[in-house]
């Protein structure tokens, strides 16, 4: 049986408080210990470098992939198990996702925002059916969540689609949710039907 692929996104900043780095790389360490690859953005700070060190530092497998411009001005971390180079961010997220058996996001900042909501989107379409799951570390991600029911609340987004989502608090409930991946993918099924 191939081993599960869990895509992490999260923040390159090395300025992240503490609490969320630690969070990181224990879910890079539960990740590895899971029997799972982890994918991210081969980013060697911030919460990137934090669950991939995580990962690494349990026995883990944990590929990369970066575009060439971000190696170019030396962001990559350089010891990753394989580093896939792509030619822009474009390909970068496309590949992330089409290695995916799961997702979870970090938090981070506009780019953390962006890949999340761009893989959210292409899930409310049919195109990425896995489980997408928001780990919302120290509460981070509450005014997004509550965003998010906004615009459900104000017809701007179909109600069903608030649970293509999961929320976890901890890393352990984030593995927990992707360890219920096959009901994931019946739910998206589900609601596709009742578009």
């Amino acid at each position: 049986m191939e081993r599960k692929t869990i895509v992490v996104y999260g923040a390159s900043s090395a300025s992240a408080e503490k609490v969320f780095v630690d969070a990181a790389y224990e879910l890079g360490g539960l990740i590895a210990r899971a029997g799972k690859r982890l994918v991210s953005g081969a980013g060697s700070t911030g919460l990137m470098a934090a669950v991939e060190n995580g990962a690494l530092d349990a026995g883990g497998v944990s590929i990369g992939i970066i575009p060439q411009f971000m190696v170019d001005n030396g962001w990559l971390h350089k010891g990753l198990t394989e580093t896939i180079i792509t030619s822009d961010m474009h390909e970068r997220k496309n590949r992330m996702a089409s290695m995916a058996d799961a997702v979870i996001a970090l938090p981070g900042g506009t780019g953390t925002f962006e890949e999340l909501f761009e893989v959210i989107t292409w899930k409310m379409l049919g195109l990425f059916v896995k489980p997408i799951i928001i780990l919302n570390t120290d509460h981070y991600y509450d005014p997004l969540l509550s965003m998010l029911d906004r615009t459900a609340q104000r017809s701007f987004m179909n109600p069903l689609f608030l649970k293509l989502w999961a929320v976890a608090e901890t890393p352990q409930q984030a593995m927990s949710l992707v360890d219920s991946i096959a009901d994931w993918t019946d739910r998206t099924s589900k609601i596709n039907e009742l578009k």
